[in-house]
């Protein structure tokens, strides 16, 4: 369904990401895993439209959206839930999910009566439709987390860019969300991609591959249990002899 093809970023001199290329399928789970400064988030804005590439492409469902704007990418499918939630914080849980169903696949497509039918569905989905109509300002981190799932769920998407969504969780939050992804993906045949930096208990009980970056290349592939023994993991987190 996604393929990054030979994907190049700079900023200045310096190369964020290398020649880096991946697929995913319909339905499937990866983990994109990394220290800071591997490339990960730029891979995800490359894949989200928020910096164009300077080599490479990125095809979606066969068709080449290398340049195409984010906004067009979310009316293909393509969501995103950001590693640091900026919610309005004067409207409701309720209404800044309905956002999301109205400019995501179904955009031009459905009202706001029917955009608030979804924000209900996918609030219920992840526990906090009992505060739909509390003003999301008043929200802590981990419900702030849960309700930007919820917002790119209710965009119908077919591909979902978590980015960073465990980061800071202890450890129960952190299983109730990877058994709620699991969940949402086996049911809605939804591929997921989600990166995480250090939180490995996440990689393994929810990631089908996972997928390596350092210092903007993708050095090692394979299934959690492969990859997370790999000796290359070692170097690359604790900087053990390691050169490109």
């Amino acid at each position: 369904m996604l393929e990054v093809v030979n994907v190049t970023k700079r900023f200045g001199g310096i190369v964020a990401l290398r020649n880096v290329s991946l697929k995913v399928e319909r339905g499937e789970r990866i983990a994109i895993v990394g220290p800071n400064g591997s490339g990960k988030t730029t891979l995800f804005n490359v894949i989200n439209g928020v910096y164009p590439p300077e080599e490479g492409k990125v095809i979606f469902e066969g068709a080449d959206i290398t340049m195409l704007p984010s906004y067009k990418r979310a009316w293909l499918g393509i969501a995103r839930a950001f590693q640091i939630p900026r919610p309005f914080p004067n409207i409701t849980l309720r209404e800044s999910v309905a956002i999301g169903a109205l400019f995501g696949s179904l955009y031009g497509k459905i009202g706001a009566r029917e955009a608030l039918e979804i924000a209900d569905e996918r609030l219920k989905l992840v526990g906090l439709y009992d505060k739909r109509n509390e003003l999301t300002g008043k929200l802590a981190v981990p419900e702030l987390k849960l309700l930007e799932f919820a917002k790119a769920l209710a965009m119908k998407p077919k591909l979902l860019l978590l980015d960073e969504i465990v980061a800071g969780m202890p450890p129960s939050a952190v299983d109730y969300i990877v058994s709620l992804v699991r969940k949402i993906s086996d049911e809605e045949n939804i591929a997921i991609a989600t990166l995480v930096e250090h939180v490995m208990r996440a990689v393994v009980k929810f990631a089908e591959r996972v997928i390596v970056l350092h210092l903007g290349s993708k050095v090692l592939e394979g299934r959690p249990e492969e990859v997370l023994r790999n000796p290359l993991m070692e170097e690359i987190y604790l900087g053990k002899r390691w050169s490109l």
